[in-house]
């Protein structure tokens, strides 16, 4: 998993804790975070994590997984592009957002089609145990069909509770 942009290490230092067999990427762009991400990799003995100082678009294509995770990024029109260049061919995108989560999905809709996302929905994950539950986009990175045919999408817009 790669949590980019992972800033503080949410959601990326508590998915090491809680998955220890998993390998997760800490990938941040600024050295002051990057330092201390480092800290509490060190600290807390997370031998499953590590962390990368770049950008999203540098990684690409060297740095490549199953999950991206991202909050408090970008707006999903360009945080799915950024997401997508790292993750592999039906690899899933987890992108903490707020209210909005909706509205951020119709303005992505383009760029969403372009990469052949699919199943793209909104979860509010949690629910019923954590209150408020965080609103996460997810969906499913292509691979794309040809220019101009539909990317499968059959979820779109829909809510689902995890």
């Amino acid at each position: 998993m790669i949590d980019l942009g992972s800033g503080a290490g949410l959601p990326g230092i508590v998915m090491a804790m809680l998955l220890p067999d998993a390998e997760i990427i800490l990938l941040e762009p600024m050295a002051r975070r990057v330092a201390f991400l480092e800290e509490c990799v060190r600290l807390l003995g997370l031998r499953n994590a590590a962390v990368y100082r770049g950008r999203a678009e540098e990684a690409a294509g060297r740095l490549v997984t199953d999950v991206v995770t991202a909050r408090a990024v970008a707006p999903l029109e360009r945080l799915a592009g950024m997401a997508a260049a790292l993750v592999r061919p039906g690899g899933l995108v987890l992108a903490m957002k707020g209210a909005g989560a909706q509205q951020e999905i119709a303005r992505a809709r383009p760029v969403l089609d372009r990469l052949g996302a699919r199943d793209v929905m909104v979860v509010h994950a949690g629910s019923g145990k954590v209150s408020p539950p965080p609103t996460v986009v997810r969906f499913t990175v292509g691979p794309g069909g040809p220019p101009g045919s539909p990317p499968g999408d059959q979820h779109a817009g829909s809510r689902r509770d995890a």
